[in-house]
């Protein structure tokens, strides 16, 4: 039986392998010549460290001087992240084909234009922080929303993953937000612009499209689209607007999908929940829709419900 068992697991093993012949797109097996998920996940929260310096420190550095400990990681996190640009560059269809001395050179330019904006991205991120504090009464503290808050770490991730995409690096960006999306239910590409003061509340299943455009101080809640009207068009559609702008000091509920390239809802608009958007809103307008009536029933008779009013106020009555 045990040679049997052996004999099957060889077959097999060797069917597989043999289906690795290079005819499939899949089929690449070179583990060494790609970016590395895992390093740039690493990568990733080390950059959290810089942007958040004393909330997310690696517990190794046991340095009494902090700018000692910050200095080591930021050259730490350049050479991984400069290391991983160069095995990336491979993929960038923008720059052609490459040797390994120009992806070289090219990869040390961008790792320093993205080092040189984190002070930008910082003052964004700031922004974004105070937005979710004062929009949130939920909110008991800002280090409460910098430890626990999906939507900080959603829209931090976000920030750092959109200089890098402005930078033309291929794949990590995406896979920065990806990471994001699978820790809070957040999707937004790199791609996005984005203003200052996003707040994002609660934030599961929020899509952000890589068009996309949002203005400053817009508030967003869970379950929101803002996508595309239709992707049929495939690779077509590349580099094309396909998402919506929204507009400066823009409220959008819970449940709203807001689609196509050439929608723009106005400022100072609010969208309520669950409304179906393909076309663009003027400013200042408040879309909602109309309440389904409810209907009760008990023991399979119907409630009959009419409205009365007491004083200023109205009450329904079952």
């Amino acid at each position: 039986m045990e040679q049997d068992v052996k004999k099957d697991i060889s077959d097999l093993v060797s069917k597989l392998i043999a289906d690795y012949d290079g005819t499939k797109n899949i089929d690449v097996t070179d583990n060494f010549n790609k970016p590395d998920r895992n390093e740039i996940i690493d990568i990733l929260n080390n950059l959290f460290s810089v942007v958040f310096p004393g909330y997310f420190m690696d517990r190794s550095y046991k340095i009494y001087n902090p700018e000692n400990g910050i200095k080591v990681m930021i050259e730490d996190i350049f050479y991984h992240l400069n290391k991983q640009v160069i095995l990336a560059l491979d993929f960038c269809k923008l720059r052609g084909s490459m040797t390994e001395e120009e992806r070289k050179k090219e990869s040390y330019r961008i790792c320093t234009a993205f080092f040189e904006k984190i002070p930008v991205i910082r003052e964004y991120v700031e922004s974004d922080l105070l937005a979710t504090y004062d929009g949130d009464p939920a909110a008991s503290s800002l280090e409460e929303i910098i430890l626990a808050y999906p939507g900080i770490i959603a829209i931090t991730t976000y920030r750092l993953a959109h200089e890098l995409y402005l930078l033309n690096v291929p794949v990590i960006p995406r896979l920065m937000t990806e990471y994001a999306h699978s820790r809070t239910g957040v999707d937004i590409h790199p791609g996005a612009t984005i203003g200052k003061h996003f707040f994002i509340d609660h934030g599961t299943g929020i899509v952000v499209g890589e068009t996309s455009v949002i203005g400053q101080n817009v508030k967003i809640y869970q379950g929101v689209t803002i996508g595309a009207l239709s992707t049929r068009g495939g690779q077509k559609l590349s580099g094309k607007k396909r998402h919506p702008t929204i507009e400066d000091n823009v409220v959008i509920y819970a449940g709203a999908s807001i689609l196509g390239g050439e929608t723009v809802i106005g400022a100072n608009s609010v969208i309520g929940g669950n409304t179906f958007i393909t076309s663009s809103i003027p400013a200042d307008t408040r879309v909602s829709i109309k309440n389904p009536e409810m209907e009760y029933y008990t023991h399979g008779k119907k409630h009959v419900k009419e409205e009365i009013k007491q004083g200023d106020e109205w009450f329904y009555v079952i």
